[in-house]
């Protein structure tokens, strides 16, 4: 093959991925576009608040990885949904005699913030006139909601629940002698 026919493919190679890239960013300015006017959202034309989206990846008791979601962007099957409340980034810690709830809720303040333990859930409310957030977290069984207390500082609320430890936990369990 010549040097001018590899030349010319070359050059139709070239034209063909400028094609392409211009065809890319055409796609995404409409989208952005499409964004800004809230046209993905059925049936509301304007939210109230931040859109937030976000996803943290960990690895599970099991080994596997764990994907978790949080913010208030929500998939309807291909469709994104934007809802007013915001799902905060939480970790949960299970120490040894107690479970520490460390949740994400920037913006709002702390008299704006309600935290309750019922049926086995932490349940974490907190609304200002920009911001809402919603978040239950299933509880591990044996834990007393009775000493549940919380701090909040700096965007940070942290929730520390005791667990009930029973007489034989506390005493180990005896192993009888044969």
């Amino acid at each position: 093959m010549s040097f001018f026919w590899r030349r010319r493919i070359l050059s139709d190679i070239l034209e063909d991925i400028e094609e392409l890239m211009k065809e890319i960013e055409r796609t995404i300015m409409s989208e952005l576009e499409r964004f800004e006017r809230h046209e993905f959202i059925p049936g509301r034309r304007e939210v109230k608040g931040p859109i937030v989206y976000g996803v943290r990846i960990t690895i599970g008791p099991d080994g596997k990885p764990m994907v978790e979601e949080f913010g208030n962007v929500r998939r309807i099957g291909r469709r994104p949904i934007i809802e007013e409340t915001i799902e905060p980034l939480v970790d949960i810690l299970d120490e040894k005699d107690r479970i520490v709830v460390v949740a994400e809720i920037p913006g709002v303040d702390k008299d704006k913030i309600d935290v309750r333990v019922k049926d086995n859930k932490l349940i974490i409310k907190a609304e200002n006139e920009k911001r809402k957030y919603y978040k239950e977290i299933k509880l591990p069984q044996g834990v007393k909601p009775e000493t549940a207390r919380a701090k909040y500082r700096n965007g940070v609320l942290e929730v520390i629940v005791e667990k009930e430890v029973s007489k034989e936990e506390e005493e180990g369990t005896r192993i009888r002698i044969e």
